[in-house]
């Protein structure tokens, strides 16, 4: 399982509705935003598509100028099980 900590710039006047529609993609979760429209995001892998495939989504969204990966951590899916039990 990939998850990957990333900035995201968009444009402070559309900065808010950019988070509502990264709010509604499956894996991604939003942590902090600032005014001058920087956004602190966590993407995951889901079943269906990698962390990659959705960050690349990422930089479509309208407001979004610029989306930079700033940790990224891997996890054997048998290690994940593993600590869950």
């Amino acid at each position: 399982m990939n998850i990957c900590g990333c900035l995201v710039h968009a444009t402070p006047e559309l900065a808010s509705s950019a988070i509502t529609a990264m709010k509604t993609i499956k894996g991604v979760e939003v942590h902090a935003r600032s005014d001058d429209g920087r956004i602190v995001v966590v993407v995951e892998d889901t079943p269906e598509r990698f962390a990659s495939e959705t960050i690349m989504d990422l930089h479509q969204i309208p407001g979004v100028i610029s989306l930079a990966l700033t940790y990224h951590h891997f996890e054997e899916a048998d290690r994940m099980n593993q600590s869950c039990q």
